[in-house]
């Protein structure tokens, strides 16, 4: 039970990262600053953080334009939750 409870927790920290990295970019984008690599915005979408990194996209308005995110990031969740459901009835 503990395993389920830190896989919850991992969940949720990542996907509070990939929300806000895709602020921070956003906001350095904005500054014409140094950016995030886009590999490492979908590395963190890859790691369990699609769907903070699509939320974050909607709402800092981030990547919007670029169809291999607009497309790649649900794809991912998608890959992701069908992964979660195997994974669930084997259990």
């Amino acid at each position: 039970m503990i395993i389920v409870k830190l896989f919850v927790l991992y969940l949720i920290l990542i996907n509070l990262t990939g929300f806000a990295v895709m602020g921070i970019d956003k906001r350095r984008a904005i500054q014409k600053r140094w950016r995030v690599r886009e590999s490492t915005l979908f590395l963190i979408a890859l790691a369990g953080g699609s769907a903070g990194s699509i939320l974050g996209m909607r709402t800092f308005h981030h990547k919007t334009r670029h169809w291999y995110f607009v497309y790649g990031m649900p794809l991912i969740l998608l890959v992701q939750i069908g992964i979660m459901i195997v994974i669930l009835k084997h259990m």
